[in-house]
């Protein structure tokens, strides 16, 4: 794969016919052409920072580059010169999370938000006259409103009077520069900022059958260039939330907590809709450049591709229960809501003939290769990535037959890979096989062989019947029912075993008195269960504890702030959930209900869960379990490519149409969050846990997928590298930064 040709063609051939080229994007696409991508190296290391560096962003012209550390400084470098301008002593009490040029202002104003739970504003017309040492500046706005660490700011292109910011507290705020340059601190007795667009304090869904209960802590925000109206935001749970700023409700106070405001579309990958996990969350969300497409990143899971608009029919939407359908198995496909769109399989019909032969016999050589693979015993991987050429590429000309084929081999070869989420991914290839073609006996084979791995053993049985009557002379299939057959039946001995055992110990629940202590080690015991294996005792229980601890002290963010020994002020909220209630309840110190104005008239009202936009494309080989800041982006004006850092030191690129990796760079000693391209050059900016910042530039004398020729990985431990990736994804349990 690495010899195949990209799908951009000659950088050469570009530059010849870019004097009769009338595309308004042709200069868009060389800024990110391939074999610029494959030739990116470190250029230049900026140092200034005493701290890990946990944003990085350019202004809107690329002549200015800012950064916000743990050392609570803000830097503002020069592009042309990579020179330190201005470091800000910022007055932040915590580490500096995000950091932003305000559009409109000449590059003058700059905007900070940190783990003191606190936004400023500066001015770096005041530094004018002053020496680099002379960095004590007043912020020119305060606000101190949230109660919790601000982890990501976001701009309207073209406005210079507002910055919105979103906070682990559940609220994204608005503030104007207009209406006042500070706010009280948050628990002032006369605190009434009605600045809260957001109200998502009880607005986190455990699975997309659940009502929202439990507060959304909000790690990412976004707003789209191209339709500024609409925001995305992502927090502690696994759905991305579009809203459309003209229908919401008008700012409101933190005095009195709302009931979750409609969004235009919920976005989640299908497969994490149901898991019902309290570790799965996002770290970053963010719009495509022209706005038509997000990007989702999640802890302890990959990053993930969505198109924002569905009335076209491009992006697949599903509600509840649909996860389950596509896992269990109907004798026949003829419904209607499985037959496949006439586009799937008549491209022939509007493409020219010598196009279509072109691409139907690089299809042919790309399957090929996938099928050595499977055969030959080789590394999945690559097989993988020609199936994907052929499904997901620009390839044209692949008819129904040609199709069925490659969906089949890229499900074994996923199932043979065994990285996180492939069963799940394998089972969508075993869906569509089917849809072509509802007497596949390959995909009923692969289907069974994918539940297997996901442990649920009855769907299993039933795709493995399917597929031994599809084929009675063979004998594995045999033997693999009578395989199942035991499974089921072993699973079904153990449970009853426990259930014995715990009627014979358990106390009557009837009056029965939980300690705190009881609760917590019960959360904490099945907090582990494995998201891929059987479900636990306690999933399978419709009695379900779940208990929230929450000391808030009357300083927000109170790291790195001196305290009083032994003296905490604060109160302390208790919040204890049972499966199947639809009010959340929440006693304060004082005594008051922290429970939405209009939670008893929603209580009456069967909740209807929400249908949610699923994944397009998946990229996999980075490693985000570390840290709750960690970046995916879209790279040049189109957004063909993305990128993402990783828990390895390492930050990926892959081709955002097909998923294939292009380039991985070590870029860091420990971890790499930030990713950020330049405007308009083929430049990135990465930072992370060291101090400093990383420019790359294509500087290197030939293409490589690794960091052509400055310090890094040789090719040979490409797949070493992201092996070790997945095995620490797999390893994953509750985290945070």
């Amino acid at each position: 794969m690495e010899n195949f040709p990209f799908h951009d063609g000659s950088i050469y051939d570009m530059l010849d016919t870019r004097h009769t080229d009338t595309r308004p994007d042709v200069n868009h696409s060389l800024q990110m052409h391939s074999s610029l991508v494959r030739r990116l190296s470190q250029e230049r290391e900026l140092e200034g920072h005493q701290g890990c560096v946990n944003a990085i962003s350019w202004n809107s012209k690329g002549s200015l580059l800012i950064s916000g550390s743990d050392d609570t400084r803000i830097n503002v470098w020069s592009y042309s010169s990579r020179k330190l301008l201005h470091s800000i002593d910022t007055g932040h009490s915590a580490n500096v999370f995000c950091t932003k040029f305000v559009p409109e202002t000449s590059d003058e104003l700059v905007v900070s938000g940190a783990g003191d739970a606190e936004v400023r504003l500066f001015n770096l017309s005041r530094f004018s006259g002053r020496g680099l040492d002379d960095n004590a500046i007043t912020p020119s706005a305060l606000y101190q409103c949230h109660t919790r660490r601000v982890k990501k700011l976001a701009v309207e292109v073209g406005n210079p009077h507002v910055v919105w910011s979103a906070s682990e507290d559940g609220t994204l705020r608005q503030h104007d520069f207009r209406q006042g340059s500070s706010c009280p601190p948050a628990g002032s007795s006369h605190q009434e900022c009605r600045n809260i667009l957001l109200d998502l304090r009880c607005g986190a869904k455990r699975s997309l059958a659940d009502p929202p209960k439990q507060t959304l802590s909000l790690k990412s925000c976004d707003i789209s260039s191209t339709r500024p109206h609409l925001l995305l935001v992502g927090g502690s749970d696994a759905f991305a939330r579009l809203y459309d700023r003209r229908m919401l409700p008008p700012l409101t106070s933190c005095q009195k907590r709302m009931s979750p405001p409609p969004c235009v579309n919920y976005f989640c990958p299908m497969h994490l809709s149901e898991h019902g996990r309290s570790s799965l969350h996002l770290t970053h969300v963010t719009f495509s450049p022209n706005g038509e497409e997000v990007l989702l990143s999640y802890s302890g899971e990959h990053v993930y591709l969505m198109d924002v608009n569905h009335a076209g029919g491009r992006a697949m939407r599903y509600t509840v229960g649909d996860a389950s359908k596509i896992m269990s198995f109907t004798p026949t496909l003829n419904g209607l809501e499985l037959q496949p769109p006439i586009h799937d399989f008549l491209q022939t019909n509007i493409r020219v003939r010598g196009e279509v032969a072109t691409g139907l016999g690089k299809c042919r050589m790309l399957v090929e290769i996938a099928r050595n693979s499977l055969e030959e015993g080789k590394h999945p991987y690559y097989g993988i990535e020609a199936c994907n050429e052929v499904l997901e590429g620009h390839l044209s000309g692949i008819g129904p037959m040609l199709r069925h084929e490659c969906l089949c081999i890229r499900a074994a070869l996923l199932l043979k890979r065994k990285w996180k989420n492939d069963a799940q991914m394998a089972i969508r290839d075993c869906y569509n096989a089917r849809r072509i073609d509802s007497s596949s006996f390959r995909a009923h084979l692969y289907m069974s062989e994918a539940l297997e791995q996901l442990c649920k053993y009855k769907e299993a049985l039933d795709f493995a019947i399917a597929a031994q009557c599809l084929d009675p002379s063979n004998s594995v299939m045999a033997e693999k029912v009578e395989n199942i057959k035991k499974h089921i039946a072993a699973a079904e001995t153990e449970k009853n075993n426990k259930a014995n055992d715990g009627g014979a110990r358990s106390e009557p629940r009837t009056g029965r008195v939980l300690s705190l202590s009881d609760i917590i080690y019960r959360s904490e015991a099945n907090s582990d269960a494995s998201q891929d294996g059987p479900r636990s005792e306690r999933e399978d229980s419709d009695y379900d504890e779940e208990v929230e601890v929450d000391f808030r002290t009357s300083v927000p963010g109170d790291e790195g702030r001196d305290v009083e020994a032994n003296f905490l002020h604060g109160s302390l909220n208790v919040r204890i959930h049972r499966r199947g209630d639809s009010a959340r309840e929440t006693v304060d110190a004082n005594g008051s209900s922290g429970s939405p104005s209009s939670s008893s008239q929603n209580d009456r009202i069967p909740y209807q869960p929400e249908t949610v936009i699923d994944m397009k494309q998946r990229y996999v080989g980075h490693c985000n379990v570390g840290t709750d800041i960690k970046q995916a982006s879209f790279l040049g004006q189109r957004g063909d490519y993305i990128a993402s850092g990783s828990d390895d030191g390492r930050w990926f690129i892959w081709e955002k149409q097909t998923g294939r990796l292009i380039k991985m760079l070590l870029g860091d000693e420990a971890v790499v969050n930030c990713v950020q391209c330049h405007p308009f050059d083929c430049v990135v900016a990465t930072s992370g846990i060291d101090s400093t910042i990383k420019i790359w530039t294509p500087s290197a004398s030939v293409p490589s997928i690794v960091s052509g020729g400055a310090a890094g990985p040789d090719t040979a431990d490409v797949l070493e590298a992201m092996e070790s990736n997945q095995r620490k994804l797999s390893r994953n349990r509750e985290h945070s930064l």
